[in-house]
């Protein structure tokens, strides 16, 4: 997953309040700018005899903007949040690396991004701490592959999961039914159950009878990343060793992205830009891999005349696309203050909340049978039930083998490989190869 993706959509969410039930699925803007540091007691605003905890975040996290800091406090007076952010997770990452290499300048809590969170546990786990051990934590209440991400081969968890992000299909109604598709969501779910090939087929024949203007999917690129998320192993094997130029995971997500290419069932977009943002209003395209956050996004984009127009089927099959977590550095003054405010911001009531209020899907399981999940609709997808569609995703996502370059394999065989085959008529071939010289030289290989 590209590592810009997550503010990308936060910010681009900012305007697109979407009710889920008595909440709103909306983005984000950024926070505070003020420094971070370490926790304090009886300074730093604390109030005396309070301890103040810092949380360090990339854009607007969605935490404190859903009122879990202010809740937190109300339970517990004697302690004071703040939290400090950086506006994109390029810039946050390298930071968080250099302050855990000197062991100072770190919050209290630091937030990790799923595209460095298998860098971070299996390079820097002996400077944070085991929250797996933290009271209160229960790795029962996560989806396992969620739990797996963050806990390296000596069993020691360093992150706790705050959402993830399940993937759907989401589908133009209008498109369909002029293209003589069904619009039901059941029926349209149906017609690529189980199988990516069968959603390139049903891609052929929207074709055929589709309005004058519009493709079937955004972009090949797309297509590919959803593929690709579906996988249990991609990038990398279970001994860190690079396989992507070998595994037929990757060689078939691939081929059927330049498949939808090659047979002009694509808008030739390049997702998160202005030309793909106006997409959305203009009936580019007919569908698009989206996960529960994008729900927002393409609501914002596509506007009030889009309500209605809008629905969400199940994926081919179960994929994921974003989520994050939380982490306590070893080199905090209140560890283990802070790894109870962690193990409490992630726990099932808490992800619900943050689920009901912002729309970042929960990744505890144990948060899919409350309300809030269980029976969360969206208005503007005609009232698709997301809390289902998702909660079934999420369960059926595969445990992954994550590298630590993951963000860069994949944004070169995006944007450098795929997007030239899509928008420029590239053969497959010839991009897969400018593609891989892309990615060895930012590997250094």
């Amino acid at each position: 997953m590209r590592t810009r993706i997550r503010s990308s959509r936060r910010m681009a969410a900012l305007v697109a309040a979407a009710v889920l039930g008595a909440g709103a699925l909306a983005g984000c803007a950024g926070d505070s700018d003020e420094p971070s540091g370490g926790a304090t007691a009886g300074e730093g605003g604390g109030g005396k005899g309070k301890t103040t905890l810092t949380v360090g975040v990339f854009g607007a996290f969605g935490l404190k903007e859903a009122g879990l800091y202010d809740q937190y406090t109300k339970l517990h007076p004697d302690i004071v949040i703040k939290q400090t952010s950086i506006e994109r997770n390029e810039n946050y990452y390298p930071q968080l690396l250099t302050h855990l290499g000197s062991g100072s300048g770190l919050a209290d809590i630091q937030a990790v991004e799923v595209a460095n969170i298998a860098e971070v546990t299996a390079t820097q786990a002996d400077k944070l701490v085991d929250l797996g051990r933290t009271e209160g934590v229960r790795k029962d209440s996560f989806l396992s592959w969620k739990w797996a991400q963050a806990t390296n081969g000596a069993g020691k968890t360093i992150g706790l999961g705050t959402d993830v992000g399940p993937e759907g299909i989401c589908y133009r109604k209008d498109l369909f039914k002029a293209a003589g598709l069904p619009t039901d969501r059941q029926k349209v779910g149906a017609l690529w159950a189980g199988d990516w090939g069968k959603y390139l087929e049903t891609g052929k024949k929207f074709k055929a009878a589709a309005p004058k203007g519009t493709a079937f999917v955004d972009s090949a690129s797309g297509v590919m990343a959803a593929i690709s998320g579906s996988e249990a192993k991609r990038y990398y094997d279970e001994n860190g060793k690079v396989i992507y130029k070998t595994n037929p995971a990757v060689k078939q997500a691939w081929d059927s992205a330049a498949a939808f290419a090659g047979g002009g069932l694509t808008a030739k977009l390049q997702q998160f830009t202005p030309s793909w943002d106006q997409g959305f209003s203009n009936s580019a395209f007919a569908t698009i891999s989206c996960p529960a956050w994008m729900l927002g996004y393409i609501q914002d984009k596509a506007g009030e005349s889009g309500k209605d127009k809008w629905d969400v089927a199940a994926a081919p099959r179960p994929g994921n696309w974003g989520g994050s977590f939380l982490t306590v550095p070893e080199a905090g003054r209140n560890k283990k203050a802070a790894a109870e405010l962690a193990a409490w911001l992630t726990a099932p009531e808490q992800q619900a909340v943050l689920f009901e209020k912002r729309g970042s899907f929960p990744s505890a399981e144990a948060a899919y049978a409350l309300p809030a999940v269980s029976q969360a609709k969206h208005p503007y997808f005609d009232n698709a039930p997301i809390g289902e569609i998702f909660s079934q995703a999420a369960k059926g996502v595969p445990v992954q083998v994550l590298g630590p370059k993951d963000g860069i394999i994949a944004q070169n065989l995006a944007d450098v490989g795929m997007l030239q085959v899509d928008q420029k008529g590239t053969s497959p071939k010839d991009g897969w190869n400018k593609a891989v010289k892309a990615i060895d030289n930012a590997l250094d290989q």
